[in-house]
């Protein structure tokens, strides 16, 4: 089965559960990935990048669901934490490639494949879009389908 992830920025979670049906291309800028599982993702990318288990980072209900119209069954959106926000905001390239190497090591740790070089390709362009989000008044968002 192929997953679609959309990171995306709206102004704030109403307008971001607003495109769940349809996804946020041609309503808001948006990046595209596939095939990997985008909620473990965001939970292992917090943990990596600002150093609390993943067990306190599921403490602190990350991902945020904004919208699970289907209850499992179709499209979702996720916020994104304003902390993981802020950390992809500020990280360096050489910051992002070492934590890229860390999440493929931890996938690779329950027998997930992840090509190291798409990983810093999804955390560099994530950091470009949370820049973009840093420079207004909005916030980062996934959609999922």
């Amino acid at each position: 089965m192929s997953i679609v992830i959309k990171f995306f920025v709206a102004p704030d979670a109403e307008a971001a559960a607003a495109v769940a049906e349809g996804g946020p291309d041609g309503v808001f800028e948006s990046l595209t990935f596939g095939n990997f599982d985008v909620e473990e993702a965001l939970i292992e990318w917090e943990g990596i990048f600002t150093g609390p288990s993943l067990e306190e980072v599921l403490d602190n209900d990350v991902p945020e669901t904004v919208v699970d119209p289907d209850d499992g069954e179709g499209p979702l959106v996720l916020a994104v934490s304003g902390t993981l926000q802020d950390a992809l905001c500020t990280a360096a390239e050489h910051r992002l490639a070492e934590v890229s190497r860390l999440w493929v090591a931890e996938r690779a740790a329950d027998g997930e494949v992840f090509d190291p070089e798409i990983a810093v390709w999804i955390l560099s362009g994530l950091a470009d879009l949370a820049r973009a989000v840093r420079e207004g008044d909005e916030n980062l968002y996934c959609w999922v389908a």
